[in-house]
């Protein structure tokens, strides 16, 4: 059924910015909420570009997503429970990023892709970098702290792929 839902709407992926809002995270509650759901929508997106691109440097990047977000949320989740705090389950957080694919009218879905992910990105890295410099919660500082790093070369990587494909 999203196969077809995706197909319907046209050219379409997850938008992580728009999930996360502009809001930035004001408690370690809202902190856990706001990266769990931008790590499942940035999984969604992967796996729609894997299914949807054929350039190889999109379906490689959007490996890296896949792999990276699903292993971040992974341990995420894993600290939430630790610290005794309530997370939507995988299925909830999933159904909320599918409904945050909004459709795109650029002339490539690898275009579309790569310009999503930059300003993806750009949001997950200032949420991250918000949490790791003012957390009150040092298991989910230092979460954040280890995170970063990815988060920005997954900013780079897609920076280059916008470059490429921003003609």
């Amino acid at each position: 059924m999203t196969t077809l839902l995706i197909k319907q709407m046209g050219l379409t992926f997850a938008l992580v910015a728009g999930a996360m809002s502009t809001a930035m995270a004001a408690t370690s509650n809202d902190f856990v909420d706001n990266a769990a759901e931008g790590g499942i929508t940035e999984i969604e997106a992967g796996k729609l570009a894997l299914e949807k691109s054929s350039a190889g440097d999109v379906k490689t990047f959007a490996q890296h997503m896949v792999t990276d977000h699903t292993k971040a949320n992974q341990e995420l989740m894993t600290l939430a429970k630790k610290l005794d705090i309530q997370v939507p389950d995988d299925a909830a957080l999933t159904d909320k990023a599918k409904k945050a694919i909004l459709e795109m009218r650029d002339e490539s879905f690898d275009k579309a892709y790569a310009n999503n992910q930059v300003a993806a990105h750009e949001k997950t890295v200032e949420l991250f970098k918000k949490e790791a410099a003012s957390s009150d919660n040092a298991e989910l500082k230092a979460f954040a702290t280890k995170t970063l790093p990815t988060l920005e070369a997954h900013l780079k990587m897609a920076k280059e792929l916008q470059a490429k494909y921003d003609h």
